[in-house]
């Protein structure tokens, strides 16, 4: 990194205009695997990128990436460090595994941007509400806590495990389904989601 980029990042953390990103969904999903701000091009305008190991990196754990005056700041004054213990050595291994396969397998990101295309396109067509999702991790708006989680135990029911989501964990009125995909499924595990949330759906009154 250049020293005029690197002198001005330090003087905005150090001041009000520190640019930070918690990137717990994106990281290793959006941006070919790099996250929310490789998406949108503007890396090099932030100064933290933080993010969990519990999502896409399949461990427990998390990372903030910055500058090293920074990290060094929050290592020696961060309650989050200094009052816990570090992560097991197997969930470490574990990160670092799925790191070098991000790295090595480049091919899964495309995988699943098809697959989360797939079931957008899908899910519009039958007539449910996705919100503004671009993203593998696709809500089902319903906008009642009693008809989602009927709705949820119906698609257990039927073989599809879906997390619901309501109030305070999303505004009222915007009760929810939260799905999410992999670059693992397969078209005909994906076609038969939809045709269970058509059923499901049609029973519950939601298309």
């Amino acid at each position: 990194m250049d020293a005029q980029l690197a002198d001005e990042r330090r003087r905005r953390v150090a001041g009000d205009d520190a640019a930070v990103v918690d990137d717990g969904h994106a990281m290793g999903v959006l941006g070919g695997g790099h996250g929310t701000a490789a998406h949108f091009y503007v890396t090099p305008d932030v100064d933290l990128i933080m993010s969990t190991f519990s999502k896409s990196f399949a461990s427990i754990g998390g990372f903030i990436a910055g500058e090293y005056d920074v990290i060094d700041y929050i290592k020696h004054h961060a309650r989050s460090l200094i009052f816990s213990a570090s992560i097991p050595p197997a969930n470490t291994a574990t990160a670092l595994a799925v790191l070098e396969v991000m790295r090595a397998e480049p091919e899964r990101f495309v995988r699943l941007d098809e697959n989360a295309k797939f079931m957008r396109q899908g899910f519009k067509a039958l007539g449910f509400d996705t919100g503004n999702s671009v993203t593998p991790i696709i809500p089902i708006i319903i906008g009642d806590d009693e008809r989602t989680f009927l709705t949820w135990r119906l698609l257990f029911e039927n073989g599809v495990f879906v997390n619901p989501v309501i109030s305070p964990a999303t505004s009222p009125g915007r009760q929810l389904l939260r799905t999410s995909y992999m670059a693992t499924h397969t078209r005909p595990q994906l076609e038969k989601v939809l045709d269970i949330f058509e059923g499901v759906g049609k029973q519950v009154g939601l298309i």
